[in-house]
């Protein structure tokens, strides 16, 4: 019977240190986990900030100084909108480079001019190239027979976008907005021109258009509205008129152009266009190389906002 005691004891002595010590572990496995939650849920909050710095569409405004050169990048394939001149060809090169870039998916001639065909032999000589596109308009010049020359190599052709046309580019478009005649007097009216769109974004790149072909842009009714406007031109007068900016409406603006150049860009006129509209606007003469990425929704820049400062 004594036994019987001693075992009835014993078993609710181990019963009762066996409860005590379930509730502690209890304790802390609350403490624990709840704690462990919360810093798990503080990581993902901090892990999509730092996702805001990996958006998967990244714009390049490659300093080229007074010409234009820009590469569109997404998910690991890119585009060229332009290559800048001649003389900017090593340093072109050496950005692709850095950029890991073997192949480009769309090569963007927008005319015939030096400062932005300058390097693009260079570039289909050295670069897998799926498709060119270039406006009809041709020159005599020994930099348009490189270009040209360049394209035969490789076994391409040059195509001539519609206007309407659209293109995919990985998980976004671009469509063609000009040029709208066959005709020019003036060799920056051929320019081609192209809205960008990624989910909620777009981006209007404009060539060297001036305001003729501006006109005939709104006159069609065609969608110019974009969140951020390559100034056509690098700046010039002639460009980005007050009624073309007007319907734009961007948020931001980019200026392609060298440091002290000798035609004066940009133009004091256009510059305070741009300041009145509280357009932001951005500068490779005053920041170099420009990088812009997005999200599909938000819009970041590398480098500060430049000056309002022009030329007369």
């Amino acid at each position: 019977m004594e036994n019987d005691k001693k075992i009835k004891y014993i078993k609710f002595a181990c019963t009762f240190v066996l409860v005590i010590v379930l509730s502690i572990l209890g304790y802390y496995y609350d403490v624990l986990f709840l704690e462990g939650d919360e810093v798990e849920t503080l990581s993902l909050v901090d892990n999509n900030n730092v996702n805001i710095e990996n958006e998967d569409l990244r714009i390049h405004f490659i300093d080229v100084g007074q010409g234009d050169s820009i590469i569109i990048e997404q998910k690991g394939h890119f585009m060229l909108i332009d290559a800048g001149t001649n003389e900017c060809e090593d340093d072109l090169i050496t950005y692709i480079n850095s950029l890991n870039i073997t192949k480009f998916d769309y090569v963007i001639g927008t005319h015939a001019h030096e400062d932005h065909i300058g390097s693009m032999d260079a570039v289909i000589d050295n670069y897998v190239v799926d498709k060119v596109l270039f406006s009809k308009h041709t020159t005599t010049t020994k930099t348009f027979e490189n270009f040209v020359n360049a394209v035969k190599s490789k076994g391409l052709k040059l195509t001539s976008p519609e206007v309407g046309e659209e293109f995919d580019f990985q998980d976004s478009k671009f469509i063609v907005l000009a040029p709208n005649s066959k005709n020019y007097d003036d060799i920056n009216n051929y320019s081609i021109v192209i809205k960008f769109i990624y989910k909620e974004t777009s981006y209007l790149f404009t060539g060297d258009v001036e305001s003729l072909s501006e006109q005939e842009i709104l006159d069609k009714n065609l969608d110019v509205k974009a969140d951020v406007l390559k100034v056509g031109h690098h700046g010039s007068k002639s460009s980005t008129s007050k009624k073309f900016l007007d319907a734009v409406n961007p948020k931001y603006a980019v200026i392609s152009c060298g440091v002290g150049n000798d035609y004066g860009h940009p133009k004091s006129v256009i510059m305070n266009r741009l300041q009145k509209a509280n357009i932001i606007c951005y500068r490779t003469d005053e920041s170099g190389t420009i990088v812009l990425t997005s999200d599909g929704k938000n819009i970041k820049f590398n480098k500060n906002p430049g000056s309002y400062n022009g030329n007369n």
